[in-house]
């Protein structure tokens, strides 16, 4: 049966406010239709979940994952959430969708049937078309193993509470999730590994290992072994401080080298989700408001449908003004969607201020350079790329000085002629990952002599390190490292000047 044949069955299945499941598949057959033939999204195959709250707030616990290994921090953000949601202080999202393949949505089982409809459009086509197209995720994630991953990293960390007890395996945990931000790789794609490649690799340190501590009683360790050649000499500037502390602590034993292994490894997973927030909500937002008005305009939806669709859209990009008490920053929904808005509206009814600013995109092909656009940025440069004026004045957007020196703030740029360059520009910085998480990076240790680990904090912006935050961070890598830790601040000067210690 072809989908054009399905019309009057989906009018009336969408317009009962009941959904059972043939009418989840339905939506998913024709929202996948459209999303192929409409938008060209390229997408995983779809798995779909539906829940109940509890079940949504244990995979919020989890951030989003079906299976994770055990934490106590899990468990007290599940209490926290369902404290939360039970007084009605915060409620729950329609769908959580997870970067894996098949992407899997969690769908409310107390959705209606026009938001079930709308969050398949949302997480199924859009999302999914994201995590499969987006650079990033591309290259930073593996959608094929994380799943796999998780399983292998839930039942180690269980045999290594067994056999080392819980506090001991907590505790490392905690260190690690400490530093989960200073433990990503920025610059070079991880290596892909299957949960048997995983397993075999373990199994071969295991084995090193022993072959190791069996030849240093004979004579010095073989100089063919990679681990001890690097700690050796010595490790050279390393972004990534877990990826440093686990190739290169002293006296860490095996398995929480293997800890710290996966927790960078799930820091890793996540590292594109927060550099895309912005563009994924606001992609998966055009997406289906597209889908949602070209199956009521191909004569698949009815009115009573449109009308409620309008309403939880609406909801969606609501943006609160700066003055209202419900302000807390920018809707990344809101902004990311009217960009993505604008991109069509140049490319298809360019006005002269938008041929002078955007006169590759101005009357060219808009579906081109919505998934150029897609798959080539992230936050802070694709708001470079492709913030325009319109937006910006229509947002009534405008720029902050906060000077802790000062008594007043001062307003540094709104939305004219003068402004629009610089509010591009800070709005931009906001999302830089810079500007948020510290450049802190390990230099090369003595390891022969006093093991005192180097970090070398970069400022940039002139941003300045929270005290108690930067003795916190101290500690857990003392705790990891296993010996004194120097934390170093580099000047304009490219001078290093001792900030803290942790003995």
């Amino acid at each position: 049966m072809s989908i054009h044949s399905k019309k009057e069955l989906s009018k009336k299945m969408f317009s009962n406010p009941h959904w059972d499941f043939e009418s989840i598949e339905l939506a998913n057959e024709i929202t996948d239709y459209f999303g192929k033939s409409f938008l060209k999204l390229d997408t995983y195959p779809n798995q779909i979940e539906v829940v109940t709250s509890e079940q949504m707030l244990d995979a919020y616990s989890l951030i989003g994952l079906p299976t994770s290994y055990p934490h106590w921090k899990f468990g007290k953000d599940f209490v926290i959430n369902q404290n939360n949601y039970r007084q009605g202080r915060m409620g729950l999202s329609y769908e959580m969708v997870i970067n894996s393949n098949p992407c899997i949505s969690y769908n409310m089982e107390n959705n209606s049937t026009c938001l079930m409809v709308l969050v398949i459009a949302h997480a199924c086509q859009g999302h999914n078309a994201f995590f499969k197209g987006n650079y990033m995720f591309k290259d930073w994630t593996s959608a094929d193993a994380i799943l796999d991953y998780m399983v292998f990293a839930r039942d180690y960390v269980l045999k290594c509470e067994d056999e080392f007890g819980y506090e001991e395996v907590e505790a490392t945990l905690d260190a690690c999730h400490a530093l989960m931000n200073l433990g990503v790789d920025k610059y070079k794609k991880p290596s892909e590994r299957s949960i048997r490649e995983e397993n075999e690799r373990l199994r071969q340190l295991v084995d090193f290992k022993r072959e190791s501590y069996n030849e240093l009683w004979k004579t010095i360790p073989s100089s063919t072994s990679p681990i001890v050649e690097e700690r050796q000499r010595g490790a050279e500037v390393e972004e990534n401080i877990l990826y440093y502390i686990e190739k290169n602590a002293p006296r860490l034993p095996q398995w929480k080298r293997e800890l710290i292994r996966i927790v960078r490894k799930v820091s890793q997973y996540f590292y594109p989700q927060s550099q895309t927030k912005v563009m994924n909500e606001g992609f998966a937002t055009f997406t289906h408001y597209h889908l949602i008005n070209k199956m009521h305009d191909e004569g698949f939806l009815e009115e009573g449908f449109m009308l409620e669709f309008l309403h939880h859209h609406s909801s969606v990009i609501f943006q609160p003004p700066y003055s209202s008490k419900f302000f807390s920053g920018l809707n990344p929904y809101t902004l990311g969607f009217n960009i993505f808005m604008d991109m069509k509206r140049i490319c298809e009814n360019p006005t002269a201020e938008d041929k002078a600013w955007f006169p590759n995109m101005a009357g060219k092909d808009w579906l081109e350079h919505f998934h150029f656009a897609m798959q080539n940025f992230r936050d802070d440069s694709f708001l470079l790329q492709y913030l325009s004026p319109k937006v910006m004045r229509d947002m009534r957007l405008f720029a902050i000085r906060d000077d802790e020196k000062e008594k007043h703030y001062e307003i540094t740029a709104i939305h004219n002629e003068s402004g629009y360059r610089k509010l591009r520009e800070s709005i931009s910085s906001q999302y830089a990952r810079e500007n948020y998480v510290p450049d802190i990076q390990a230099e090369k240790g003595d390891l022969h002599e006093s093991n005192v680990l180097k970090l070398i904090y970069n400022p940039i912006h002139n941003y300045q390190l929270n005290d108690k935050e930067a003795e916190e961070t101290l500690d857990y890598v003392r705790y990891l490292w296993g010996f004194p830790v120097h934390l170093y601040r580099k000047n304009k000067l490219g001078v290093n000047q001792l900030l803290k210690k942790s003995y």
